[in-house]
């Protein structure tokens, strides 16, 4: 299992074997629902958790099940920003939509894509930047290889596991990660879960 030989690779990296002994098995759950995913990035994006999951719960309450891109462009801006969006991220969703509709972001190909091809594809996207692509990548594709430099908890992480008196660069960080190849989704993930305040991370 392709998993398993990443974390007994990792394991040999005196830094990251000790996360990992304290962290216990890699668990990262696959979610499949690629357009729900998208959705849910671009609600959730520059918020905290709780409010993101309100505004999400409430998203959902407008629809009888999660709704089609069909339904979304339907949706009254109106009613969508009743649930608490912001109209930015009602254009943004809206957008998401009709790039889906029109047949110029193709949800069933991306499986098939290269990651770099995967974050050019999405990133045509109205709201949808480099690091919610690479989030897409290790959640919803289960990429092993991907290391959002830019993200701030890998970098905390980072920070923490060397003992750097500062918050890395993302090109330092980039450098680090250079040692956890093939397997810097999954490095990112117990750097990730190393933080108590990643602690639940799926």
């Amino acid at each position: 299992m392709i998993q398993y030989d990443g974390v007994e690779l990792l394991r040999k990296d005196p830094i990251l074997g000790e996360i990992i002994d304290k962290v216990g098995d890699y668990s990262l759950k696959k979610r499949t629902q690629h357009f729900a995913v998208l959705v849910e990035s671009i609600i959730s994006q520059q918020l905290a958790t709780n409010a993101a999951e309100a505004i999400f719960r409430r998203f959902r309450k407008l629809y009888p099940r999660f709704p089609t891109t069909a339904q979304i462009l339907s949706t009254r801006k109106s009613k969508l920003r009743k649930a608490g969006l912001s109209g930015m991220k009602i254009d943004y969703l809206k957008d998401l939509a009709r790039n889906i509709e029109e047949g110029r972001l193709d949800m069933k190909s991306l499986p098939k894509m290269s990651d770099d091809e995967v974050i050019e594809h999405l990133t045509q996207v109205k709201g949808i930047g480099r690091w919610t692509a690479e989030m897409f990548l290790i959640f919803s594709l289960g990429r092993q290889d991907v290391l959002p430099v830019h993200d701030l908890g890998l970098r905390k992480g980072v920070q923490m596991a060397f003992s750097l008196t500062e918050l890395p660069k993302p090109k330092e960080v980039e450098k680090l990660g250079e040692r956890w190849r093939p397997y810097r989704s999954i490095a990112t993930w117990y750097l990730w879960k190393s933080l108590k305040k990643f602690d639940k991370i799926g």
